[in-house]
């Protein structure tokens, strides 16, 4: 294969292209990413002078970039995507443009280059908040998004299936749950609560940490997206999850205990707006047609993770004193959105 991977800086896309270059080694990446504030190219150092593998610096809204490209490749892979809740709240607009007419973008280039082969990278967020006795998200339950983040994924879902029953595009999409693991941008809930802790500070916990989600370890993420490239039904919607429904004081409680931390560390703070309650995924679709399933147990996950975090400072530690944007924003130019 020939893939063009977008996002491929980012958190899950470096994971994914290390998996893909180990697993697959005669294949052949472009990383596209724009080096906006999530995309890191240090998560791909150790990779960097691969024969098979380059990085493009541009933004998948580039009409005449993301043609050019696509005229070399077979499959898209669809990473790239504006994520956080917290900033969609406080900004939608980036959300606006990159999920909805960045994939627009990459999807009239799959179309107009003989129809390549398209993975849309989705999340569970898409279909709403579950109560407690609620039954887990299936590939059939309805869209209710409830942020402008999720708004965003949604449309660019219906987007993507509008391609494959209006032009025929070879399409599949994944709809995954909270990924945790190694090169996590430090905004979100574990790495920050990690980061924060060596640190000696506080961990913000909104409400009261009843707030539920679905965690799964990055690399079970790779293999289900793997899984999906090369034996998913054209067409079809595949849901993935980790079996692992927590509460955010349970994640929360996990990293003071394998950190060796106690209460005392806990500030509770005003819940964000509109706060999803719950989601959790049925993956038995997935299982049942492609045989994957999550291996990674959350214990050894979470202690990998941690471990990760220890061992790599730096990483983290240039990300929130903005040194890693200054060397790139050099080498680069200034990231256009």
């Amino acid at each position: 294969m020939k893939l063009l991977v977008t996002g491929g800086s980012g958190f899950i896309g470096a994971n994914f292209i290390k998996h893909i270059l180990n697993k697959h080694p005669d294949y052949e990446i472009t990383n596209l990413d724009n080096l906006t504030y999530a995309g890191n190219q240090a998560n791909l150092e150790d990779i960097k002078d691969k024969a098979n593998y380059r990085f493009i610096k541009g933004d998948i809204c580039d009409v005449a970039l993301v043609n050019g490209l696509a005229k070399d490749i077979d499959t898209i892979v669809h990473f790239a995507a504006e994520s956080h809740v917290d900033r969609s709240i406080l900004d939608a607009a980036a959300f606006i443009k990159t999920n909805i007419i960045g994939t627009h973008t990459l999807l009239e280039a799959a179309k107009n280059n003989g129809n390549i082969r398209f993975h849309h990278i989705s999340t569970d967020e898409v279909f709403g908040s579950l109560e407690m006795g609620d039954e887990p998200f299936k590939e059939i339950t309805p869209y209710d998004p409830h942020s402008p983040y999720s708004a965003s994924k949604a449309s660019s879902d219906h987007l993507v299936r509008a391609y494959f029953h209006t032009h025929g595009l070879p399409i599949t999409i994944s709809n995954c749950s909270n990924n945790y693991g190694p090169c996590q941008f430090p905004e979100k809930l574990i790495p920050l609560f990690i980061t924060h802790l060596i640190e000696g500070k506080k961990i913000p916990v909104y409400g009261a940490g009843a707030n539920i989600r679905d965690w799964i370890h990055v690399r079970d993420h790779c293999e289900a997206i793997d899984s999906i490239l090369h034996h998913g039904r054209i067409g079809e919607t595949y849901c993935v999850g980790g079996n692992c429904e927590k509460t955010n004081m349970e994640i929360t409680n996990k990293i003071l205990d394998l950190m060796g931390k106690g209460e005392e560390m806990i500030e509770y703070v005003k819940d964000r707006p509109g706060h999803d309650l719950r989601y959790a995924i049925d993956n038995s679709k997935i299982k049942r047609e492609l045989g994957w399933e999550p291996k990674i147990s959350f214990e050894d996950g979470m202690i990998q993770t941690v471990g990760w975090y220890r061992e790599n400072s730096k990483w983290w530690q240039d990300i929130k004193n903005g040194t890693y944007q200054e060397y790139y924003d050099k080498q680069y130019g200034r990231p256009t959105n």
